[in-house]
């Protein structure tokens, strides 16, 4: 009887313990999409200089996942879109044309889209948005289109392709 009550005690702290890692994670993966959603609000808005500020705070939270908790195939994901993550956060950053920074921000957009998709970790609903005259997508955490890509010129421009709900 001590043999089973102890055995359900260390499986009890474990499942708490993995459940609390995952919980965290979550956190800091949700603090990671409102960054991006900054970045998407600067290019949105035609505001070059505050999505170089933003994209370096981007690249800073996906730089403080602490991913080691993650399972294996999400680790996995995530480990090869934070790679594109950061590498296209540092070209937006280091560019001061906004059509290099929305070709950039593209490149992230895809990344955040495939890590959503692939560790469900939104705590609110998402939309995927696309442009077909960019014929790109991104995130946004509005359902009304507000474009990345064309900024000012076509603000609205584009379709709710897909909604994600929140986990």
């Amino acid at each position: 009887m001590k043999k089973i009550l102890g055995l359900v005690a260390i499986m009890t702290i474990a499942t708490t313990a993995f459940t609390y890692a995952q919980s965290k994670t979550d956190v800091a993966l949700n603090q990671v999409l409102t960054a991006y959603y900054d970045v998407k609000n600067a290019l949105a808005t035609d505001k070059k200089d505050l999505a170089i500020e933003k994209v370096k705070v981007l690249s800073a939270k996906v730089n403080a996942v602490n991913h080691k908790d993650l399972p294996a195939d999400q680790h996995k994901v995530f480990m090869e879109q934070a790679a594109i993550i950061k590498s296209k956060s540092a070209q937006l950053a280091g560019s001061n044309d906004i059509k290099t920074q929305r070709k950039a921000f593209e490149g992230i957009s895809y990344a955040m889209i495939k890590t959503l998709k692939g560790l469900k970790f939104n705590s609110q609903t998402v939309y995927v948005q696309h442009c077909p005259m960019a014929k790109a997508s991104w995130l946004n955490e509005k359902e009304n289109i507000e474009n990345p890509y064309y900024g000012s010129m076509m603000f609205d421009c584009g379709d709710v392709s897909e909604t994600i709900k929140s986990n």
